[in-house]
This record gives structure tokens, sequence and C-alpha cells, in this order.
């Protein structure tokens, strides 16, 4: 159980507007003539991503400016960047404790797509950034049939954006075409218990909202929502709760790079979900978040050229969570209440 007590939080906030423009811009530059990775091409319609495509963005908290640089307006189905958000979602509606027992919180350090976390964990999904724990999500988004949840989904993903996201039709049939590993994912969470809906009609919104049309520009703007306590920054609405946010932030700081979730908090330090189509958000808690595209992926399904963009944005602008430096108002050698030791 945690203990719910009002939180006194700080974290900063971001240089002058020329500066963070004028960064974003060499983030783009430094990262652009990079050409390794692969577009991926398990689904057959992200085979066609034009390699040389790539868009940064930041956007700030607080009700702060967009900085867009490159291909930021360029659209692309969000793929598994969706499940943060549709985790944040099912965490407004049903609360923290309920939906950590159903969907887990640790990290399965395997594929996004594998079944043996869960078979060794006797069904339980173990987070819902890998398909087992994000399909036992979307079984949780509230409706009365799989139209509406697919509603609610597309309706929740747009108010974080701050506009409209529209379905990709042509994404959406290819990867249902050839989700059968998804529909084995789900018909085995069912047998033990952990769906309790038509595990074909879970699979079927989840491809749907993996098929939603983001820019790099509606990721910053989406994860700026999440590093704004749960108020979109552009619209000025409240989308989520701020417990929501800190809980969607630590699973994503534990789980949201799959396997490389370790390697990316050590070398970038926020936390982060990235999509095999080429995107990638980051978030800076209190002070904005990073939104990318580049489809050239590493193996592990994560754009280079956005991890690249991120890392440098990370330490130019101060985002690193886990950065700190010596307060000169606090004498060496003091104790708590300030006298010398």
């Amino acid at each position: 159980m945690t203990d719910e007590v009002e939180q006194e939080v700080s974290t900063g906030s971001l240089p002058v507007w020329d500066q963070v423009e004028r960064l974003a811009q060499e983030a783009h530059a430094r990262a652009r003539g990079h050409d390794e990775g692969v577009v991926a091409d398990y689904i057959p319609v992200l085979a066609e991503a034009d390699p040389s495509l790539f868009g940064v963005c930041v956007a700030e908290a607080r009700g702060g400016p967009v900085h867009a640089v490159g291909d930021a307006a360029v659209e692309f189905s969000v793929q598994s960047i969706s499940k943060a958000f549709v985790y944040a979602l099912v965490c407004e509606e049903h609360g923290h404790e309920m939906v950590r027992d159903r969907v887990g919180v640790n990290n399965t350090g395997l594929s996004f797509n594998s079944v043996i976390a869960v078979e060794l964990n006797d069904g339980h999904p173990m987070n819902p950034m890998v398909n087992a724990g994000a399909l036992a999500t979307t079984a949780l988004v509230p409706g009365a049939s799989s139209a509406e949840r697919w509603e609610h989904v597309r309706t929740g993903l747009s108010r974080f954006a701050g506009r409209r996201l529209e379905l990709d039709g042509v994404v959406y049939r290819s990867e249902s075409a050839t989700n059968t590993r998804n529909k084995a994912i789900a018909r085995l969470l069912q047998s033990y218990g952990r769906i309790d809906l038509d595990p074909l009609e879970v699979v079927d919104v989840y491809t749907r909202q993996c098929a939603l049309r983001v820019s790099a520009r509606d990721l910053a703007v989406m994860g700026a929502t999440l590093a704004d306590g749960g108020v979109n920054p552009v619209t000025g609405e409240r989308v989520v709760s701020g417990q929501v946010c800190r809980d969607t932030l630590a699973v994503l700081a534990a789980t949201g790079m799959y396997e490389r979730s370790g390697e990316w908090l050590f070398e970038i330090g926020l936390p982060a979900k990235s999509g095999v189509s080429g995107g990638i958000v980051a978030i800076a808690p209190g002070k904005g978040a990073i939104g990318t595209f580049s489809p050239r992926v590493d193996p592990a399904g994560n754009s280079v050229r956005g991890r690249l963009a991120t890392a440098y944005l990370s330490r130019a602008l101060g985002l690193n969570v886990f950065a700190s430096s010596a307060q000169p108002s606090v004498q060496r050698g003091a104790d708590a209440s300030g006298r010398r030791a």
C-alpha cells in the first residue's frame, strides 16, 4: 500500500526559449547523418517508410512553447508508444493498486513479444510495456463493447496530443493480417484468467491503438502532459491525475525501452517509450518532453537517430533525472539543522 500524502515537487525548469530552440536544432543536426539501423519490416507496411525522415520536437511543460525541427509534423503509426498512454488512462479509471496487481511493473529482460515471462510467472503479465501486459491493460479499458473501448482509447490519446488523432487504416489492416502472435498471447492470458473479455476483441482494440497516426510534435505534447502532472500544456486540459503521471513515468523508467531500459537510463536518464515505426517519447518530470521520429531502428526496436538526439538533449538541457550538483548554499559538514558537525 502507498500512503496518500501531499507531495512537494521541485524539478527545476528548462533554459530560456532561444536556448531550447537552438539546442533542438543542434540535436537534429548531430544525429541526422547517422544511417545505422534498419526500417522495421515485420509489419509489412512499415517497411515502406522513408528512412531519410527525421523529426525532433521539444514541448515545454507549464503551458510552455513547442520547438519543432525537421520532419516533426510527418505522421506515422504510434505503435508501442500507445502502451504508455493507454496505461495512464486505465490507471485513471481503476487506480494504482488494481492495475499494479493485474498487469505488473517489473521488467522481463526479454523481447517485447515474448511469452516466456508469462509462463514463468503463472500467467501473470510482468509490465504494461511488453505485449502481454499491454493486452492485459487494453482489456481493462472501460466500455460495454469493443467499439466503445476503442473510442475511449482514441479519445483519451487525442486529449494527450491536444488534437483529434485518426486511425491509419492501411497500417491497421496490415497488422491485423499478421498479428497471430498477439492473438496467441491474448488466448494464453485468457487461459490463466488474466483477460475477462473475448481475447480476439482485445487484440483488435490493441491493434487499432497501435495504428493511430501521430507526429514527433504530438509525442512531445503527449509526453509533456505526463511531465506537467497530467495537464496538457497546449490545451490546458487535465487529462489524468498527478499520481497517474507518477505511476506511468515510474513504469516507463523501468520498462519503457524493453530489454535496453537499464542501458537507456544509465546513458540518458529519462523515462521513455519507443515504437518500432521509429518514434520515441522521453519525459523530464516538471520540465517537458522530447518527441522524435526516424524509421531506422536498432535490434531492440529503438530509433537510432531518435536515441542520439534524445541523449544530446538530455545532457544539453539538464534533463537527466539522476543528475545533481552540489548546492552552494549548504555548508560542507553541516548537520540536518544547518549546524557544523
